[in-house]
């Protein structure tokens, strides 16, 4: 029998100097202080009518997103439509709104091509839904974050720094366990703690992950290849996130585990507190996040 099975590891915050380092890099880049950043490939792989060329802003960042758990909800669209971001509209799939709780691996993680050490390897849970924008007759489908977290308090203002993203920096940890015989199985779970409120995500998935059929479900909420955020003066900034499709697991069993109305509010917790609607594990690859453009009003 092989198998491996990681334990379960909880991150450690980072010299405060190092935090500082990052925050002064990021913003440097915000406030249009550094130059020309060296040039970042990464593959790409066009879908239907969901991801452009590169685009022409600078590589922000670069990283790996790896075992990728996602739990997805149809709610109500009432429930998401304070939270749509100005220009955009819901972007639905099979005439149903759909929301996700996602816990990933953020792996290799490079800020303007520079590797922060400590901040290199993390885990990421986010909670998000789906729009689009039509810009020049093209459909650019995209995702607005209700809140993610991360273990690290520098990469959390970072990015509320460069997007307005609604991060906060938590406890964290992850269990990820695969084993070949009698047949391939991995089970993926992301953890962390809000004072005294434990909270968990999971995914058990078997045999081998598959391409994304043309027209599912899965590439419907894996292929939406833009980040939409609201800013402070209410207008509202879009980036490009790019990367190739993805080979998905069909999930056994998921789950989450928590108080979602002491996390999210009454309102969320509604739907996260009942099994979802669907579920599966992601493969993953290696991403890149460009800078993000604020757009007209």
């Amino acid at each position: 029998m092989s198998s491996v099975t990681p334990k379960l590891v909880s991150i450690q915050r980072p010299r405060l100097p190092l935090s500082r380092g990052l925050l002064s890099i990021s913003s440097a880049f915000i406030l249009g202080k550094m130059g020309s950043e060296p040039t970042t490939h990464v593959n790409h792989q066009t879908s239907t009518d969901t991801q452009s060329a590169p685009s022409k802003e600078r590589v922000f960042l670069t990283a790996d997103w790896r075992f990728l758990a996602m739990l997805n909800y149809v709610v109500d669209p009432a429930l998401l439509m304070p939270h749509v971001p100005r220009g955009t509209e819901l972007d639905l799939f099979n005439r149903k709104a759909w929301m996700s709780m996602v816990g990933f691996r953020f792996l290799s993680a490079k800020v303007l091509g520079i590797s922060i050490p400590f901040h290199r390897d993390f885990d990421e849970v986010n909670l998000r839904f789906y729009v689009r924008r039509v810009e020049n007759g093209i459909a650019k489908r995209g995702v607005v974050f209700i809140q993610e977290i991360v273990p690290r308090f520098a990469i959390a203002t970072v990015a509320r720094l460069a997007y307005n993203e609604n991060y906060r920096a938590l406890t964290m940890s992850h269990r990820i366990e695969r084993s070949e015989l009698p047949s391939p199985h991995i089970s993926v779970e992301y953890a962390w703690r809000v004072k005294s409120n434990q909270y968990s995500l999971g995914v058990d998935a078997a045999g081998e992950p598959q391409p994304l059929a043309e027209g599912s479900e899965e590439q419907f909420i894996t292929e939406h290849y833009w980040g939409y955020c609201v800013q402070r003066d209410h207008s509202c900034v879009e980036y490009q996130v790019a990367h190739p499709s993805w080979r998905v697991w069909k999930a056994a069993e998921a789950r989450f585990e928590g108080d979602a109305t002491a996390l999210y509010g009454r309102d969320f917790a509604g739907y996260l507190s009942r099994p979802p609607d669907s579920a599966f594990l992601a493969e993953g690859s290696n991403v890149a996040v460009y800078a993000g453009r604020k757009l007209a009003r």
